[in-house]
């Protein structure tokens, strides 16, 4: 090798090819043309020098170069590269595996290098430019990975650009052969050794392989092309005949083809078919054959022209593994997957059952995030191989679909019991930790199972259903599995559907308050009354807060619901206000607060806002909150209620009795009322009353009253209830007995019936 004034040459040639290299051209991009010079020229029928070659390759290089650079990405530009190689005559076999290696080894390391081109320049080859002549924008450094995925795909590009074009050569050729042949035929009783001879020149000189057998099907001669991709010529012995290429893989339906042409019904048919060797490997051909007839037009010979293609054929076996397997652990990926799906929900819905599994391992982001990727990706390879040991049919499927998602399909008679068994085995196979770099992980797993019957289900309902009862599993503690079930996988739809409706109900006024009356014991007055949300669904009718508030909270709305459900409390305390007797005490109204407005920086400034907007006294106002949300509470979570019991805001501990925490924990609480939760008073619905009942509430009475807190009754349902929670010294109740929840204008209307 020596050195030319664009770099290191091939073959020691020195120089530039006139009118397709700059004088700036890099240094890099010259070596990589040397190096794919090297690798390919000695593979390669072109008449060009190694110097020429080399020259000739160097546009190409920097196509390439450009197009893994270039934002946004496209590799287009590889299918014209592709087209080009093949018009250097770099058809033989080997080449294009020599083409792709040097790519795949060494075209993201010299596109890094600096000073490269930032489009291409000059024409490539017989004076047509690979491009139109636009500026390409080249984007910053790529990483290793993007560089490497981009290459990938090029060399992708560049192989089917590669086959494309010699496959319109070798139909070009084959038409050329076909054309000879007719040709020959018609010419016979003209010229018949003229004919012939032409024939013979086609024939012998034909590069695709060509060969001619009687009716019967014995082989009577073949070409020296054909004869190479068979092995040689002792592979076409006397008496060889064409029945006897059977081959396993052969296309459905190949046989009654070549009956229909022998017998005259067709004049051709074209296959992909493959063929053993002597040796016994397998030759995969485009096999044409063609019948010839006799002037008469009856039936005489067939021709057949065979392109060879096993290596095109085993490139594309490789893209398809690549593209419907995982990388990390092997196993097939979701594509495939997916496919075999199809196909089983295509067959014939009395025929074939299936099982799906849906497994997902349980922590494993604490995995990742404790320990880093690089041990996740050995757990996971791990689990693969457990999981793939558990496959026992070929009618079962295991497949990696996501970060730690694995898939299962069996199928046949008994799918539904051996989906339950395939999932037991998953289970039983993971129970013995892991172990990567002398750690010992434990590995579990929720699995979600699903059979049904062929032509029954979508696939997309496949798995909507196993995904909600993998969910399932999880929520029921993990490390198990759980089956499909329509009336779990309903509740999830509807809830889903819920949660996708809340914010436009906001927006659309699906939303209503009613008040449910908070009565004083001692004399049976209104005091105030509890706004209770409902949502008027325009699917569901009428919904409570238990069916939404959780949904609401999850998404965050529970912050803009909450807001609006206090300025209509606030407005309706006002009318109350306004309306009543002059020298009357003020009606309170009290609403509920989320967890989350509990911890929103807006609600003290919220709040504020609603009472000045208003017009409502701060005293009219009680904020209910939950004890669970203030057990464990410290000074910075207590300290905007502080703010608001500052204001004149009543603060309500609401369920309270449910909760853990220690009774001397109410004097650190600005609150001011105790609502007693309704499970301490059931006993008090019919006399006589629970002794214990009456204790327990008596003692909360009594240390309520002495931290001067008044006590709330909820869930009063009954008149004797009602009188015994007067005498132990309540302060206010609610409930059916007095009036259900309703319009604010019912909220004087008192029942005082027993709930029935």
């Amino acid at each position: 090798m020596t050195s030319g004034p664009g770099g290191p040459r091939c073959d020691g040639g020195a120089g530039d090819a006139a009118g397709n290299l700059a004088p700036t051209e890099s240094d890099a991009l010259r070596r990589f043309a040397g190096i794919w010079c090297r690798a390919v020229h000695p593979l390669a029928a072109t008449t060009m020098k190694p110097d020429e070659f080399e020259d000739y390759l160097l546009p190409l290089a920097r196509r390439l170069s450009v197009a893994l650079r270039t934002s946004p990405f496209d590799a287009e530009a590889a299918y014209e590269v592709g087209a080009a190689l093949v018009g250097a005559q770099c058809t033989e076999p080997e080449a294009l595996p020599a083409i792709l290696g040097v790519i795949d080894a060494h075209l993201v390391s010299c596109s890094a290098a600096p000073g490269l081109p930032s489009e291409p320049a000059g024409p490539l080859t017989d004076g047509k430019p690979l491009t139109d002549g636009k500026p390409l924008r080249v984007e910053e450094p790529l990483t290793d990975e993007e560089a490497r995925a981009r290459c990938v795909r090029l060399q992708h590009a560049l192989a089917a650009g590669f086959v494309r074009e010699l496959r319109k050569r070798e139909r070009d050729e084959q038409e050329a052969i076909a054309r000879a042949a007719l040709a020959a035929r018609s010419e016979a009783e003209k010229a018949l050794h003229a004919s012939e001879a032409k024939f013979q020149a086609v024939f012998e000189g034909a590069v695709m392989g060509v060969g001619i057998a009687g009716l019967d099907g014995e082989v009577l001669v073949v070409n020296d092309a054909l004869a190479r991709m068979f092995g040689g010529m002792d592979f076409f012995r006397p008496g060889r005949n064409v029945t006897e290429f059977v081959h396993p893989d052969d296309v459905p339906g190949a046989h009654e083809l070549y009956r229909e042409l022998i017998s005259g019904e067709r004049d051709h048919f074209r296959i992909e078919k493959p063929h053993y060797r002597d040796d016994g490997s397998v030759l995969w051909t485009n096999l044409t054959v063609i019948l010839l007839r006799d002037s008469g037009g009856a039936p005489q010979y067939q021709l057949a022209l065979a392109e060879d293609i096993t290596e095109h054929r085993l490139l594309r076996e490789r893209l398809r593994y690549e593209a419907t397997h995982d990388e990390l652990t092997g196993l097939p990926n979701r594509t495939l997957f997916l496919e075999r799906l199809d196909q089983v929900l295509a067959a014939d819905a009395d025929a074939e059952r299936f099982g799906v599994c849906y497994l997902d391992l349980d922590g494993f982001k604490a995995v990742n995030d404790s320990l880093g990727h690089a041990v996740g990706d050995r757990m996971l390879k791990a689990v693969a191989e457990r999981l793939q040991s558990c496959v026992r049919t070929p009618d079962e499927l295991i497949a990696r679909v996501g970060g730690d998602e694995f898939l299962a399909l069996v199928t046949g008679p008994a799918a539904q019991a051996e989906g339950t068994a395939l999932a037991r085995r998953m289970l039983a196979a993971l129970a013995e930790p892991v172990r990567v770099e002398g750690r010992e992980l434990q590995v579990r797993a929720s699995i979600g199972v699903v059979d049904g019957r062929a032509g029954e289900i979508g696939r997309a309902e496949v798995l909507r259903s196993a995904d909600i009862t993998m969910y399932r599993a999880k929520a029921a503690g993990g490390n198990r599995y759980e089956l499909a079930d329509a009336d779990s996988n309903a509740r999830v739809i509807a809830r889903h559907s819920l949660t996708n409706g809340l914010p436009s109900a906001l927006e659309k006024g699906e939303f209503f308050i009613e008040y449910q009356p908070l009565v004083r014991l001692a004399d049976g007055t209104v005091r105030g009354a509890e706004a209770l949300v409902r949502w008027l669904h325009p699917v569901h009718g009428v919904l409570g807060p238990d069916q939404f508030i959780p949904l609401a909270e999850d998404t965050g709305l529970i912050v803009p619901l909450g807001r609006w459900v206090l300025e209509q409390a606030a407005r309706q305390a006002c009318e109350w206000r306004d309306s009543a007797e002059p020298g009357g005490e003020p009606l309170r109204v009290n609403v509920n607060l989320s967890p989350c407005q509990l911890s929103h920086p807006t609600l003290v400034s919220d709040t504020v806002a609603v009472l000045e907007n208003s017009g409502l006294c701060p005293s009219a106002l009680c904020l209910e909150v939950t004890e669970n949300d203030l057990v464990g509470a410290d000074e910075s979570a207590l300290r905007p209620l502080r703010q608001l019991a500052d204001l004149g805001v009543d603060i309500a501990l609401d369920d309270f009795g449910t909760g853990y925490s220690n009774l001397s924990y109410l004097r650190r609480l600005p609150v001011s009322t105790l609502k007693l939760d309704r499970s301490f008073t059931r006993g008090m619905q019919r006399a006589p009353a629970d002794p214990v009942d009456v204790k327990i509430v008596e003692g909360i009475v009594s240390l309520a009253h002495t931290l001067d807190l008044a006590v709330t009754v909820e869930g009063v349902e009954t008149a004797v209830q009602a009188e015994h929670l007067r005498v132990l010294g309540c302060d206010t109740a609610q409930g059916w007995y007095y009036a259900r929840p309703g319009p604010p204008e019912r909220l004087h209307t008192l029942a005082l019936a027993d709930a029935s």
